[in-house]
């Protein structure tokens, strides 16, 4: 006769054979590196057996392994994108220079006379939309609003505009 703790080992290594490959698949899906796949699904399967009941489990098992290995990602992930804040003041300290304003000295000079002369081979349409994006510093919608048309459409005329443009951009 086998006792309840026998029973839940058992059944516990039944849930782990079944489901293995699928809790490795769904991290593996989530995170696409194959060994931080492997270490967060015996993660997961580290946290279920500390709180595994099989009284409970049987009927549920692969859902409630699915949402351990949901909280267990998104751990992860929290850990992941956690970034250590760095006051102005301590980079000041290391040495990091703050940026300066772009000077447009006689090297540049040529460049705005290109952008001009690129604006003025676009047809009107395509040379309001870039004016009033790049130059005036205009949102979709501003510029959707100013010229009378959608907000789809402003976005179609700007990417045939840059598309345009980048033919006519000489070196």
């Amino acid at each position: 006769m086998q006792t309840i703790v026998e029973t839940g080992i058992d059944e516990f290594e039944r849930l782990y054979q079944e489901n293995l490959g699928l809790v490795y698949h769904y991290i593996y899906s989530h995170i696409g590196n194959r060994h931080e796949a492997e270490d967060l699904t015996a993660d997961v399967f580290l946290k279920a057996a500390r709180t595994f009941d099989f009284t409970r489990i049987a009927h549920s098992g692969r859902t409630w392994l699915l949402l351990i290995a949901r909280t267990t990602l998104a751990d992860y992930w929290r850990v992941y994108y956690r970034a250590t804040p760095v006051s102005l003041e301590n980079l000041l300290e290391v040495g990091w220079d703050a940026p300066v304003e772009e000077d447009f000295s006689p090297v540049n000079s040529g460049a705005e006379e290109q952008v001009q002369a690129i604006l003025q081979a676009l047809p009107t349409q395509y040379r309001e939309v870039l004016t009033c994006r790049f130059l005036l510093h205009l949102t979709i919608r501003e510029t959707a609003l100013k010229m009378g048309l959608t907000e789809t459409n402003v976005k179609v005329i700007q990417f045939r505009a840059l598309k345009r443009a980048a033919t006519l951009k000489q070196w």
